[in-house]
């Protein structure tokens, strides 16, 4: 098993889920971060081995040098191989992409970050869009920003932070922007200002067709991207966003419990969900067991009350160490949660929201007994609630699971095949006891090939209405994945 020192384990589980470190809110789960797994033979006729006559966007095979690095994503685990990568610039280049694509008979995969947990970012023998290079950002009026899909979280927060406001995100730093949003997008700053897809004001979008659509002429279309647009029904090329005015300083809390049985682990964790509910809105807290050593953080950039300074109490008082950090400056002290930048071996899945410990009761100490006694496993659970549960963002947005107060993650690091063996059971023994448990809602940017029913997991009654979206602007299901919604 690989050991990470306590900074490191830190930074990958402190930020916004999957790990926190992976996505966040955030995961990116890719701007429509969802490739296919439907395969088109080659023929001479229409897939070459080489590709020939090629539009104006550039259109990058096996041949090229530059082919394995675009390619691939943040997940080791995954390792498809696509006949063409179209590498655009500009949204006339995704759309030129696109027309060549659905000429060709080609399943298109739409790669903004590569964080998505199954690998849907990629395909076999079919095209990737990749928009790794569509990543600027723009000043607009009242404190709005234009932004690329490609556009990474650091990238982000160096632009704006200095310039005092915030876009509620996520904090991995190689998470892209256009997959976090478009799958809903949580992190430190969610409970008081809501997901990242809440604050999506415009967007341009190229079609199954190749032709390139404004949400701001189709409310339903907008009310799609919010929290359901990855990979589904079109390529988002441009967003803009409104954003929030900046705290100056964040602050950060430390708790460490060690050799915990699932007896313990499980009674911590029905005291952090009782405390974690009463926290104010300006903090965030993430519930951590790595094998049988738990970490729980909380952030807070509001104010150290009394009656805050009573539920850390309460919390230290049944774990084993307590530590505090300084209050630094917001853009500095992000900085510790940006995790690890290098692609890494995992097999990660959302396992559910609840509301508090009586929705886990049913399943969670046999669960966290599989955690502690498999090395390479985390179970993560992180606060929600606040601004999350805002009722008009909930009206205008297709992110469906605002009531909740916890979502979370299992989380499966190998290092050798056999310990991947034996964490990838674990981890369907540990999905398989929340289905049976009852819970049946789970987050998009989380995907899991496991998940059965993931149309009404992911979406809910929300999915019909996605359904006439996809009809509308991609009857052909030129873009789709193993995961995408169809046409009906």
């Amino acid at each position: 098993m690989k050991k990470y020192s306590r900074k490191q384990f830190i930074q990958m589980s402190a930020g916004t889920g999957v790990a926190l470190w992976l996505a966040a809110c955030g995961v990116d789960g890719g701007n429509e971060e969802k490739g296919s797994d439907t395969k088109t033979e080659p023929t001479p006729a229409n897939v070459p081995d080489k590709v020939v006559d090629k539009p104006a966007v550039e259109l990058i095979d096996k041949n090229d040098v530059r082919y394995d690095a675009l390619r691939k994503g943040f997940n080791t685990r995954i390792d498809k191989k696509p006949l063409i990568i179209a590498l655009c610039k500009t949204t006339e280049d995704v759309a030129e992409a696109v027309r060549y694509a659905k000429a060709k008979g080609l399943p298109v995969a739409v790669k903004s970050g590569g964080h998505c947990m199954e690998g849907y970012s990629c395909n076999d023998d079919g095209m990737v869009i990749n928009l790794s290079m569509m990543n600027k950002i723009e000043w607009l009026e009242d404190g709005k920003i234009k932004a690329g899909p490609g556009c990474l979280l650091s990238h982000v927060y160096d632009e704006i932070l200095p310039k005092g406001v915030i876009l509620p995100a996520g904090s991995c730093a190689t998470v892209a922007l256009g997959g976090l949003t478009l799958g809903g997008g949580y992190g430190i700053f969610s409970r008081k200002h809501g997901l990242t897809c809440d604050h999506l004001l415009e967007a341009t979008m190229v079609d199954g067709n190749g032709n390139i659509v404004s949400a701001k002429d189709d409310e339903e279309l907008l009310w799609a991207l919010r929290g359901g647009g990855t990979g589904n029904f079109g390529i988002v090329t441009e967003m803009v966003y409104r954003t929030h005015e900046a705290p100056k300083t964040l602050q950060a809390h430390y708790l460490k419990a060690r050799k915990l049985d699932a007896e313990r682990a499980a009674s911590i964790l029905q005291k952090w969900m009782e405390v974690t509910a009463k926290l104010p809105a300006e903090c965030f807290s993430g519930y951590v067991l790595n094998g049988s050593t738990l970490n729980i953080l909380i952030t807070n950039y509001g104010e150290h009350s009394v009656a805050f300074q009573g539920l850390l109490k309460e919390l230290a008082d049944v774990m084993d160490q307590f530590r505090s950090s300084s209050r630094g400056d917001l853009q500095h002290m992000l900085r510790n949660y940006y995790g690890v930048g290098k692609p890494l071996y995992f097999r990660n899945s959302s396992a559910g929201f609840f509301n508090g410990y009586a929705d886990v009761e049913p399943f969670i100490k046999e669960a966290l007994a599989k955690v502690v006694a498999t090395p390479g496993m985390i179970y993560q659970v992180n606060t929600l609630g606040g601004k999350v549960r805002d009722a008009a963002a909930e009206k205008g947005s297709c992110f469906p699971h605002r009531g909740y107060e916890f979502v979370s993650e299992i989380q499966a690091y190998s290092t050798t095949p056999t310990q991947h063996e034996r964490t990838a059971v674990c981890t369907t023994e540990v999905l398989r006891l929340t289905k049976q448990s009852g819970i049946n809602t789970q987050y998009v940017n989380y995907c899991s090939a496991e998940f059965e029913d993931w149309e009404h997991a992911y979406y809910g009654e929300n999915y019909k209405r996605l359904q006439a979206i996809k009809k509308k602007y991609d009857a052909d299901d030129v873009i789709r994945h193993p995961q995408s919604v169809r046409v009906g």
